[in-house]
């Protein structure tokens, strides 16, 4: 969930430049039921008189996905090149919002002045078309903000890492004094891969199978589904995409250009009357989302297709840590129904958008910046970007989440923390991680929940007896007992006893009903569940 804030001014008074505005997923564990995560723009909202603008770097979601949640409340231009900025259209235009704010741009040479700041677009190679780093020139230096990118020389679709194009821009001026930079496979030890070395390997494994073959990789990689679908055509397969994500991409890149050439498809209902052996499916789901293509197909039928025994489904993509779970269960399901599944086999049917450790080595080579601040991977892979450049005598500095660092120095220096959180998109809602809402949907998913209601009459006496609703727990306990008629026991008898004072206070009730609760469900049960109690009272008129 990328988002970036670079200023320049007077301390307190900077003006500011946004870069990214992203999300990230949940998990059950941690966050059940929430749809998105992103950052929590409190401090940015704050001070959104004094942002200039927002600059998206490329189209994924974890550096584009919170945009249109997000431009509501800062209402600042937003710039991209022609891809990243028709994906950014098509997202303001499904949340209701005006497209206009967003600004296409051509890359280096052309210069966005905003404000205090000078930004060009520089074309890098990854694994999604026209993603760019940025040259961002300021009265204090220039900074070079990596963007995520690979050193590919022939990325299939898109466009080429170019080391002329970058030593000039290390060469002009007064060079680069701080590089911010992709961390993602700092621990990978050999150089990067081009993604055009896929194309035998992927033709000669599908062109070997006998029966339908599916396909799976992250949608927004174009230049993969185009290498995919050209595998398919050569083995004489007609050619299916299934899931919205693709398909928009797809259309996405058309529309812009950067995809031409892309082999002809056909549609579900034309697919279900294709011979399976002469049929290839290139489906959503690599990460194992539920709703996806891939995890469909693993159910049963999807758009009147499914999968048989002799099928063969290949994942085409790296897991991303903490997807295992439901990749796996997707792979099993596919393995009951006797369908060959294939990974990404130690890299022969898959390479990474993000530059090795031999090619982050090779860029602070060649643009040899003052400062390196690390970003995009977790604390451990930050901290080893940074030793690899303090090694070569470069400074460097660790930013975890809301750190703001002082560039203008020989070496960066920490100088204020801003609250930097979480927000989560529950539903159409957006709320605060630490709201409360999560962890108590939480408490109710581990330990359930139990409602109790009384009635008390125009005298404050109970009328009739407590009655008590269970969800998520066993219905009876130790020995059989009913725990639902033990607890209404217990309550009768508390409610016979209790005094006048107590009956007449809601909240001397509510704390008593619900020690009561607990004490019963935990000897029945041994679990201590969420307890709602709801008082009715009477009023006389």
């Amino acid at each position: 969930m990328n988002a970036y804030v670079y200023g320049y001014g007077p301390e307190g008074k900077e003006r500011l430049i946004v870069v990214d505005l992203g999300v990230t997923f949940p998990d059950m564990d941690g966050s059940p039921g929430v749809d998105l995560i992103m950052a929590d723009i409190a401090w940015l909202a704050e001070n959104a008189d004094r942002i200039e603008a927002i600059f998206i770097t490329h189209a994924h979601e974890d550096h584009i996905g919170a945009l249109p949640h997000y431009w509501p409340r800062l209402k600042k231009d937003i710039y991209a090149r022609r891809f990243t900025a028709r994906i950014g259209e098509m997202k303001l235009e499904e949340a209701g919002l005006p497209t206009d704010a967003i600004r296409v741009v051509e890359p280096r040479p052309q210069v966005i002045e905003a404000g205090p700041f000078k930004v060009q677009f520089v074309p890098v190679s990854h694994s999604i078309p026209e993603s760019s780093a940025l040259v961002i020139d300021t009265p204090a230096g220039r900074v070079v903000h990596s963007g995520d990118f690979k050193l590919d020389g022939n990325p299939v679709v898109g466009e080429a890492f170019d080391p002329i194009l970058w030593h000039d821009i290390a060469k002009e001026g007064q060079g680069v004094k701080v590089l911010t930079c992709d961390s993602t496979n700092v621990f990978t030890p050999h150089p990067g891969r081009s993604e055009a070395t896929l194309a035998t390997p992927l033709t000669e494994l599908i062109a070997a199978q006998e029966g339908m073959v599916v396909a799976t990789t992250f949608a927004s990689n174009v230049a993969r589904l185009k290498t995919l679908a050209e595998a398919g055509r050569a083995a004489g397969r007609s050619i299916c995409l299934l899931g919205r994500a693709m398909k928009k991409m797809v259309t996405a890149a058309q529309e812009t250009g950067v995809l031409t050439g892309f082999p002809s498809t056909v549609t579900p209902e034309q697919a279900a009357e294709i011979p399976r052996e002469n049929l290839m499916l290139i489906v959503t789901g690599s990460q194992g989302e539920r709703r996806a293509a891939s995890a469909q197909l693993s159910r049963g039928k999807y758009l009147g297709l499914e999968m048989r025994e002799g099928d063969t489904f290949l994942f085409s993509s790296k897991t991303i840590p903490g997807n295992e779970r439901g990749v796996i269960r997707i792979m099993n399901a596919f393995s009951e129904m006797g369908v060959e599944v294939i990974d990404d086999r130690g890299g022969l049917y898959h390479v990474s958008g993000h530059a090795n450790r031999p090619d982050l080595e090779a860029v602070q080579e060649l643009l040899r910046p003052q400062i390196l601040i690390p970003m995009h991977g977790e604390h451990r892979h930050l901290r080893e970007h940074a030793k690899i450049a303090q090694s070569k005598g470069i400074a460097a500095e660790v930013a975890t989440n809301g750190t703001m660092i002082d560039l203008t120095g020989a070496a960066p220096k920490v100088v204020e923390y801003i609250e930097a959180g979480r927000t989560y998109l529950d539903g159409n809602v957006l709320i605060g991680a630490m709201d409360g809402v999560v962890r108590d949907r939480i408490r109710m998913a581990l330990n359930g929940h139990v409602l109790v209601t009384v009635i008390i009459d125009e005298e404050d006496m109970p009328l009739g007896d407590a009655w008590v609703e269970m969800m998520g727990l066993p219905p009876r306990g130790r020995n059989g007992a009913d725990v639902a008629g033990v607890i209404e026991e217990e309550l009768a008898t508390f409610l016979e006893r209790a005094s006048a004072k107590v009956i007449a206070n809601d909240a001397k009730m509510d704390e008593a009903i619900r020690r009561i609760v607990r004490q019963v469900t935990m000897e029945e049960i041994g679990k201590k569940p969420e307890v709602t109690v709801v008082v009715s009272r009477l009023i006389a008129e």
